[in-house]
């Protein structure tokens, strides 16, 4: 094994252990984030309704973040809110303008780079797989895509940036931008607000949450199953042609 070969060996190596820490990051924020908010809010005061801002722009609006938490942060911040932790209604125009704002940016992005950058064959700034299944997405309930997405994890981060790249009309996508934003944000932090001080819901925190994200991934899921029952039956079809 030649230097190059052992550099790049290692190279990837370190890049796997950072996903797993990035992952088990993400997992222990899921796990426990009621508590790590209620530490936050007692730290930080007034800069929290910033930091949830960066948290969900940057989980809409930037194609290489869609890690990052979504519904999660507005059920539990709507739980939080019904206690008097935080304030309902800045929350609301925290998440609806850092919803709204995300999908904008991501559009752009799209729409003046993101041509150049798939055209890049070892980019690593995007899952292309996650990218194919947001086309998918897009091509099949079109505009309304813009909204229906805002309801699942992944595909929320990326199709304004396949919107961006198909040059849908602004008008439009503006449009269906913020009436996704309003429902996403309406419902979820709701949800959070109105069922978060439930005793069940109480004494059983983290797994709501859990269940939650779950939930919301049941879309995407369905579709990938879809997708790979369609992809075999097209092979089982090839072979048939060809034993023919």
């Amino acid at each position: 094994m030649n230097f190059k070969q052992w550099w790049m060996n290692k190279s990837t190596q370190r890049m796997e252990k950072k996903e797993m820490r990035i992952i088990k990051t993400i997992i222990d924020l899921i796990l426990h984030l009621d508590k790590h908010l209620t530490t936050i809010i007692q730290n930080y005061g007034m800069w929290t309704y910033g930091l949830l801002f960066v948290i969900i722009f940057c989980e809409t609006g930037l194609v290489f973040t869609p890690f990052l938490p979504g519904d999660s942060i507005l059920f539990a911040t709507g739980a939080l809110a019904s206690i008097g932790s935080l304030n309902i209604f800045l929350l609301f125009f925290v998440f609806f303008v850092s919803a709204v704002a995300g999908d904008t940016v991501n559009y752009n992005i799209g729409k003046k780079i993101g041509t150049r950058l798939l055209a890049k064959p070892n980019t690593k700034l995007i899952n292309k797989e996650y990218l194919n299944k947001a086309q998918h997405f897009y091509e099949k309930h079109g505009s309304l895509t813009i909204v229906l997405g805002r309801f699942i994890p992944i595909i929320r981060t990326f199709v304004p940036f396949v919107a961006g790249i198909g040059d849908m009309h602004y008008g439009h996508f503006i449009t269906y931008n913020v009436i996704g934003g309003f429902l996403w944000v309406t419902c979820m932090l709701g949800a959070g607000y109105f069922f978060g001080q439930l005793p069940f819901v109480k004494d059983n925190f983290s797994i709501v949450v859990i269940v939650i994200v779950l939930i919301s991934i049941v879309p995407a899921i369905v579709a990938f199953l879809k997708e790979k029952k369609s992809a075999s039956k097209h092979k089982d079809d090839v072979i048939d042609e060809d034993l023919i």
